[in-house]
């Protein structure tokens, strides 16, 4: 066992049995002309993670860890698009809309695909996911009982959307959760450090949380 120096305490985990899950690192989110610069964030709040993630990554690979891309996308017919979903924020161009990366959050499309320096690497999986969270109607939980794998480090954005319902959704079914702190981001930065403390509050109630540099540690 490894063990990263985490709060509220230490986290012990066997690689063999630990996947990284990214999410929803893509153009769309990232990225001027995305869904995140249409619902008027400034975008450069997020990019400057992804040196981090692409460390995260790349020890996962080094370590044998399994490593999980997820991508929040829709099919091209919109079928898995619940019409509340989209008519959220009354925007001029939404979800399904065509804009300057393509249709927005559609598989296929430039925007759905992933910031050039966190490119899926062979052996990756890539999971699109229709909703916030990563195991809301994909197969997910199913994946990870197939490969023996009971804990997971987590990045990837937002923190206080689609990281945190995944973390929580994780947590529900009995997976062991390391938030790393260096690979989430919010486009509002108060609202990433609300979702730490959310995490680690009450003996870890959500799970664990510990920068990028303290799992290096853990494998070095």
């Amino acid at each position: 066992m490894n063990t990263v120096a985490a709060r509220p305490y230490p986290y012990p985990f066997d690689p063999a049995h630990t996947a990284v899950v990214m999410i929803d690192m893509q153009r769309d989110f990232l990225e001027p002309g995305g869904f995140g610069a249409m619902l008027g964030n400034d975008v450069t709040t997020l990019q400057g993670i992804v040196p981090a993630c692409a460390r995260l990554l790349a020890l996962a690979r080094t370590h044998g860890m399994t490593v999980i891309h997820t991508q929040e996308a829709h099919d091209r017919q919109l079928a898995d698009c619940p019409p509340s979903k989209r008519a959220r924020g009354g925007l001029a161009c939404g979800i399904g809309d065509p804009g300057p990366l393509g249709r927005v959050l559609v598989e296929g499309e430039p925007g759905a695909g992933f910031v050039p320096e966190l490119q899926p690497q062979p052996g990756d999986i890539v999971l699109r996911k229709p909703g916030k969270g990563a195991f809301h109607a994909t197969g997910l939980d199913a994946m990870l009982h197939a490969r023996g794998i009971t804990h997971l480090l987590i990045g990837g954005v937002t923190t206080e959307v689609c990281v945190q319902t995944t973390m929580r959704e994780a947590n529900d079914r009995g997976y062991e959760c390391l938030l790393v702190t260096d690979c989430t981001a919010s486009y509002f930065p108060q609202f990433h450090a609300a979702v730490v403390e959310m995490v680690v509050a009450q003996g870890g109630i959500v799970g664990w949380a510990a920068p990028l540099a303290a799992v290096e540690g853990a494998l070095a």
